[in-house]
Formats: C-alpha cells, sequence, structure tokens
C-alpha cells in the first residue's frame, strides 16, 4: 500500500456503493490528505442476480455477497473490505479480521404495502414477498394465514417488483438500505420484539489483514466503539449456532452507555414459536462475546 494512498474493495450495487462512499468519507475526514480509491469487485450473489446465472443461494452468507472480497484482500489487490456486516459468514478467517464499524444505521425491518396496510390489518391470505428465511418465519409466526413468496435483487428491483407483481400486496426490506440509498419509501416499522433484526443489520464493517498495522491504524480512527461491540456480540451468538443468513435467527444488541442488551430469537424446524430470550449486562463486567456465549446457554436451558 502507497504510503498516502488506500485501495476500497466493495460489490457495485448502488448500495454497497453508497456505503463504501460513507467509509471513504470518514477515511479522509480522520487522515486529511490521504488518497482513497474504490475498486468494485463482482460477487457470487451478484453473479446469481443475472439471467441465467447459476450461484447457489443456499451459501448464504458464506462466501456469496463476500468471498470474492475477502480474496481481493488476502492477495493484496485492496487494502480494506467494506461489508454490509450482516452478509458475512459468523466463523472468523485467521488471516482476516474486522477491524472497524461505522456508526449504526436503523436496524428495523419496514413492511412496504400498496394500500399502505400495516401487518395487522392486512386482509386474510395477502401476498408478501421476501428474499429472507428469517423474516418468512417470523412472518408466518404472527401471521399464518399470509402467503409468503421470495424475493430477490438490489433494492431498487425488490420495489420495482412490487409495483409491478399484481399478485403481491407487499414486501420486507430493511430500514437501513432505504435510508442510505435516500430512497423516500413509506411503511410499517416492524416491531423488533417479533421481528429481531438480523446479526450485524444496518452495520458497515471494514475488514483488514491481520498483519497489515498500517491500514489497522488508518481504519481504528473512524471505528464506531459502541457499534463495534454490539456487532461484535451478534456475530458471537451467530457463530455458535454455526449460522448464516439462511438460519431463521434474529440477533441484536444495542448501548446504552457502558450497558449492552443483547436479545435473540431462534426458529426451530417444526416449531411455530420461536426460543428467546435477553440479557443485560455491563460490558466492563462481561464482554461482547462472553454476554452472547450466556444468553446462548440461557436460551438453550430453558428446555
Amino acid at each position: 500500500m502507497d504510503a498516502e494512498r488506500i485501495i476500497l474493495g466493495s460489490r457495485g450495487s448502488d448500495l454497497a456503493l453508497a456505503q463504501a462512499r460513507l467509509a471513504e468519507a470518514a477515511l479522509r475526514r480522520a487522515w486529511p490528505g490521504l488518497e482513497v480509491a474504490v475498486e468494485i469487485i463482482r460477487t457470487s450473489g451478484d453473479e446469481g442476480g443475472r439471467p441465467g446465472a447459476t450461484a447457489d443461494r443456499k451459501a448464504g452468507r458464506k462466501g456469496l455477497f463476500t468471498g470474492e472480497i475477502e480474496k481481493a484482500l488476502v492477495v493484496r489487490q485492496i487494502d480494506l473490505a467494506v461489508h454490509s456486516a450482516k452478509d458475512l459468514p459468523s466463523e472468523r478467517r485467521d488471516e482476516l479480521e474486522i477491524r472497524a464499524a461505522l456508526p449504526r444505521a436503523s436496524t428495523a425491518d419496514v413492511l412496504i404495502t400498496k394500500s399502505g396496510l400495516g401487518l395487522t390489518n392486512l386482509p386474510e391470505g395477502a401476498t408478501i414477498a421476501t428474499g429472507s428465511v428469517r423474516r418468512r418465519r417470523q412472518l408466518t409466526w404472527k401471521r399464518p394465514d399470509l402467503r409468503i413468496e421470495d424475493l430477490r435483487g438490489n433494492v431498487p428491483t425488490r420495489l420495482r417488483k412490487l409495483r409491478e407483481n399484481e399478485n403481491w400486496s407487499g414486501i420486507i426490506l430493511a430500514r437501513a438500505g432505504l435510508d442510505r440509498l435516500g430512497l423516500a419509501v413509506e411503511g410499517e416499522i416492524l416491531s423488533q420484539d417479533d421481528f429481531v433484526p438480523a446479526g450485524g443489520q444496518g452495520v458497515i464493517a471494514l475488514q483488514v489483514r491481520r498483519d497489515d498495522e498500517r491500514a489497522k491504524r488508518l481504519v481504528d480512527a473512524i471505528d464506531h466503539r459502541e457499534t463495534h461491540l454490539c456487532l461484535r456480540a451478534e456475530r458471537e451468538f451467530l457463530r455458535r449456532l454455526n449460522c448464516d443468513c439462511n438460519c431463521p435467527v434474529g440477533v441484536h444488541a444495542e448501548m446504552e452507555k457502558d450497558e449492552m442488551l443483547l436479545q435473540a430469537q431462534i426458529f426451530e424446524e417444526g416449531a411455530g414459536e420461536p426460543r428467546a430470550g435477553k440479557m443485560r449486562s455491563n460490558v466492563s463486567d462481561m464482554g461482547p462475546e462472553r454476554l452472547a456465549e450466556a444468553l446462548f446457554f440461557s436460551i438453550y436451558e430453558q428446555g
């Protein structure tokens, strides 16, 4: 890496590039004079969105949207990977490190309907589209009468599909994506007690090589401590489940001063009601990983 230059790696979607620009702006504020370049890297998930492509959607987080970016980081094609944190596999890579996180956006899911009706008021048998296994199970739990269809594509594509599909009543999207794209779309913010968000939802994660001390120093200056602590707790909980984004699991941490509240929701095969739990601790007394471990065992000790 040149002394005054850093290369960021990002997917090429509108949302991914908006997130890369946020990382770029933060670096420029922290390090005036630093040259920041963004290199677009096509991922298997992007290929899977193209007509005739055969990317395995069952791969979930395990490389579908992040694998090629991580490879580019390992071979030093880029110096810093910019990820949507919820796309990252929960298992750690020895040679790479999530070194920093930018301030978190909204973690909420939003239901967007053509009629403007909310979840409780939708007519029986209405069709809602989502690409998330977690949201599918949450919907089935709260409204078992609804029909649920699969939904793929980037955010603008998903909104277009809602407009064009006469049989769909609505779709569910992450509020963070709409906000970061500047899309003024009205919808119902779903209860985060019922619709516990995906681990890492709303978080931009910055990943570096473990042996790159200069890149670590650069991103340390833009790390948002509270967001990073929450991300660590959520990822540790998912790691203990050996879980990725094809798992019907929600886990969400939030900070108030030095106290963290961690909640999780796990839908098991054949069960309508989820396993769920919450735990609170001062992070000075119990770090994020230990809190995640404690909540994991607490939920499964319930029987």
